[in-house]
């Protein structure tokens, strides 16, 4: 596929539905090469981290049910594993939202620009992990709740990065930007369409490799290994492509709502190189 240029990641002009996930995706082919490799840190970490909670609750991989009557612990790997999910997508946001400040910019960040730790607040953004992770737990834990919470939350990243809002301040900034028209509905549809592909692809790649026996999955510590295995290599992908979302969601938020594609058309590029200018907060 030939390079469209950065204008065609994300036009300054408020998006449909449907733009707006092929812009995701867009933003993500083009910075695929630094926001790939950590994801493949951040779902490795995952799966390590979820290794014990499924022994504890006897889930069986390929689909980490457990039926030995343990629901408890079962609901309990659900809710932390809906809350690494999130702290992973807000990790992943910061650099997706810098990608994707420069694409509405007219330019496109260089692997450079979003390694450098200069003006990327990185250091606020790891102080919310925390507590983002904290309230995804606990919503997750109530049920239903983690849909409110996951819609709530997906703005936090370009809050901090693009808006430039003070630590915790983030949060409540990142709530009022998803009760904006349908920005925390069009996160939880991105967040099911990628669930449901995931899931699948985790799925196929698992029987896909049991049905052609190039591995003997007998074993139950190889058959763990194969299931996590493939589904880190998904979420690896999966990850990133959700963090892009959530920074193309909050942008096309701030031109349907503040005026931003506006404000920038009056504002040289050099007044943004730090990020884009906050309005109304």
């Amino acid at each position: 596929m030939p390079d469209v240029g950065p204008t065609a990641v994300l036009p300054r002009r408020p998006l449909t539905v449907g733009e707006l996930l092929d812009s995701a995706v867009l933003l993500l082919r083009d910075q695929g090469r630094v926001l790939v490799p950590l994801g493949v840190l951040l779902a490795a970490g995952e799966q390590l981290l979820l290794y014990p909670l499924r022994r504890l609750a006897d889930a069986l991989p390929p689909v980490w049910w457990s039926d030995s009557g343990v629901f408890p612990l079962w609901w309990q790997l659900l809710a932390v594993g809906a809350a690494a999910e999130a702290v992973i997508v807000l990790l992943l946001g910061n650099p997706a939202a810098r990608a994707a400040g420069a694409a509405l910019l007219g330019r496109r960040a260089t692997m450079a620009d979003l390694l450098r730790p200069a003006g990327a607040r990185w250091g606020v953004t790891l102080l919310l992990a925390p507590a983002v992770g904290l309230l995804m737990l606990i919503a997750a834990l109530l049920g239903p709740a983690w849909l409110v919470g996951y819609g709530l939350l997906g703005s936090v990243a370009a809050a901090v990065v693009l808006d430039r809002v003070p630590g915790v301040g983030a949060v409540p900034r990142a709530a009022r930007v998803a009760v904006r028209g349908r920005a925390a509905a069009v996160r939880l549809l991105g967040y099911l369409g990628w669930w449901v592909l995931r899931v699948g692809l985790a799925l196929g790649l698992f029987f896909g490799v049991e049905s052609l026996h190039l591995v003997d999955l007998a074993d139950p510590g190889v058959r763990v290994a194969a299931a996590m295995l493939a589904f880190g290599a998904v979420n690896s992908v999966a990850y990133p492509a959700l963090a892009c979302l959530d920074a193309v969601i909050h942008l096309d938020v701030r031109m349907r709502t503040e005026g931003l594609d506006i404000q920038l058309a009056r504002t040289p590029a050099g007044l943004v190189a730090a990020g884009l200018p906050a309005v109304d907060r």
